[in-house]
């Protein structure tokens, strides 16, 4: 199964621009590459940061841009959305019997698992008892394959001082009742952080973000307050097979160096 990853697209209305970049034009760019390049996807999935103000023209605008592509989009809400304006947008999209913006997709290769963190006003993420209910039943339905995950906000300390405080606020509540799975979880995707980041926890489960589609900041993990700076769009393709999970990173821009010449003999 092959999936392809957007994050933090932090779409505005046309002619805005968020942190010195246009993220309408970063979002158009990645969409075309995406369609030109990997059109045989099975899913995209936007992970959250939709918009940046969650503003009902942005929305509109991005349902325009990804009008093109032929496959399956399941899209994730972030802090700088707003769900209720997400929803009358894009009323098509799966949510739970509580109107949390959350679902599953049963692949082959195990569940896939789409979670809401995103709580009104609140930067950091909230996974609290009301949505722990869809969780659990969706967990027990997994079947005998894997888990894996997709969800904004990173479960797991990043490492990074800029999101010590406006992280998961659920005291590790989600990241034990994932532990706890008893098939396990193949990976957490998520966005939020701007940066490309890879690890495991200390249970064991591993963890990637993908590098934010609009302005993103100059890695630096001990700073409190990070540069922003801009780029080519970027976007990830996973892989979901026989040989587990695997996740490359996409460059939307990239130029070819010339080749070498390799002279044989004397």
């Amino acid at each position: 199964m092959k999936i392809i990853q957007l994050t933090d697209t932090h779409l505005m209305p046309s002619g805005m621009v968020v942190n010195g970049v246009d993220p309408e034009r970063q979002l158009r760019r990645a969409v075309a590459d995406i369609c030109e390049r990997h059109a045989d996807a099975d899913l995209l999935v936007m992970t959250g940061d939709l918009c940046n103000f969650g503003d009902p023209e942005a929305y509109q605008l991005l349902k325009a841009i990804l009008e093109p592509v032929p496959f399956e989009t399941r899209l994730m809400l972030g802090n700088h959305d707003r769900r209720p304006e997400f929803r009358e947008a894009f009323p098509d999209q799966p949510v739970d019997g509580a109107g949390y913006v959350q679902s599953h997709l049963d692949t082959p290769h195990g569940r896939l698992l789409f979670l809401d963190s995103h709580e009104a006003e609140v930067i950091g993420g909230i996974y609290g008892e009301d949505r722990m209910v869809w969780l659990e039943q969706a967990l027990a339905d997994a079947g005998d394959l894997p888990v894996t995950i997709f969800i904004h906000h990173p479960p797991m300390d990043c490492g990074i001082a800029h999101f010590e405080h406006i992280g998961m606020h659920d005291d590790g509540r989600l990241l034990a009742r994932l532990k706890a799975h008893p098939k396990g979880v193949r990976h957490v995707v998520f966005g939020h952080i701007h940066v490309p980041l890879a690890g495991t926890t200390a249970e064991g489960i591993a963890f990637s973000s993908g590098q934010a589609c609009s302005h993103r900041f100059i890695t630096d993990i001990d700073a409190p307050d990070p540069m922003w700076t801009g780029g080519n769009p970027c976007y990830r393709v996973l892989m979901l097979d026989e040989h587990g999970f695997r996740a490359y990173s996409a460059e939307v821009g990239e130029v070819p160096t010339e080749r070498a010449v390799i002279c044989e003999g004397p």
